[in-house]
């Protein structure tokens, strides 16, 4: 599981999150929000909160599935 330093503010926590996602999601293609989630073990709601940034600057795109939603680069 990944752990973030004490040191590190909340902000600075999260923006590591966005960038671990958006390589994460630049090897991979479309995943997922579940897969992505259990492979990158990000400590608390940092996936949420990473995801929600990489959102607010447009980087993102979501598909309802059936029982899941993806996320993928646009």
């Amino acid at each position: 599981m990944a752990k973030f330093s004490t040191k590190m503010g909340i902000q600075e926590q999260i923006i590591e999150s966005a960038g671990q996602i958006y390589n994460y999601l630049n090897s991979k293609g479309e995943v997922s929000i579940s897969k992505m989630k259990k492979d990158l073990s990000l400590a608390e709601n940092f996936a949420e909160m990473g995801l929600g940034w990489l959102s607010r600057e447009d980087k993102l795109e979501y598909t309802q599935k059936a029982k899941s939603v993806t996320v993928k680069l646009r």
